[in-house]
């Protein structure tokens, strides 16, 4: 904990340096983490990553950003970590609490991730607006224990604001999950909105709309 407080408090380019040296993390030089409390047992941020302000990032295995993956400000990443004698999730031998993000997507402000199961965002993908929560453990109502499942969001999606994904949910590559949606289902079919709760199939999307084109992650 003491040598947590005082990497914090250091300055950006010794607090790299004391990362790497004390907690093992691989951090390019190029990436950078704003004034955040951010400690996984691993870290991985490749080439202009970035972690912005006030973001908590706890009791994870592992996050891996890719290339230019940005996180905004105030965001809560936590799960429940594999290296523990806890009795929880101790049925699941394969889980993995993990956030793995591609390269070129972006998680914007304020959002809930529960990583207590791996989440993982494909490239040049958008979790957008405010408040959404991505949950990925819940109690099994007929085992009556703690269970959990992964979320896996593809490739170029757009997440729209205050939406719930839930663990076993999957968002297609080149699709989007509509404003308030509730995703709890695993689909298949890309070009398509989801939205609703729960969210369903609601129309096909042009596929000569620019975001699923774009080389670039960041929207102007």
């Amino acid at each position: 904990m003491i040598k947590k407080i005082f990497t914090l408090l250091m300055p950006w380019r010794f607090q790299r340096l004391l990362l790497i040296k004390w907690f093992g993390y691989k951090i390019h030089p190029t990436a950078r983490i704003g004034l955040a409390w951010i400690y996984p047992t691993y870290l991985e941020m490749c080439e202009n990553s970035r972690i912005d302000h006030l973001n908590i990032a706890i009791n994870l295995d592992k996050i891996v950003l890719a290339e230019e993956v940005s996180i905004g400000r105030g965001n809560w990443i936590t799960g429940f970590p594999t290296n523990t004698s806890s009795q929880h999730f101790n049925h699941q031998f394969d889980r993995k609490a993990e956030l793995i993000i591609g390269e070129s997507s972006s998680i914007t402000k304020n959002h809930h991730l529960d990583c207590t199961n791996t989440i993982s965002i494909g490239k040049y993908s958008t979790i957008a607006g405010y408040n959404s929560q991505l949950l990925t453990h819940s109690i099994n109502l007929l085992e009556s224990r703690q269970d959990s499942a992964p979320i896996s969001i593809g490739d170029y999606t757009f997440v729209g604001t205050n939406v719930v994904i839930l663990g076993g949910a999957r968002l297609p590559n080149y699709s989007v999950l509509g404003a308030k949606s509730l995703l709890n289902h695993s689909f298949e079919n890309e070009w398509y909105l989801y939205a609703g709760v729960p969210a369903k199939e609601i129309k096909e999307i042009n596929k000569d709309a620019k975001y699923f084109h774009r080389k670039s992650g960041f929207v102007f």
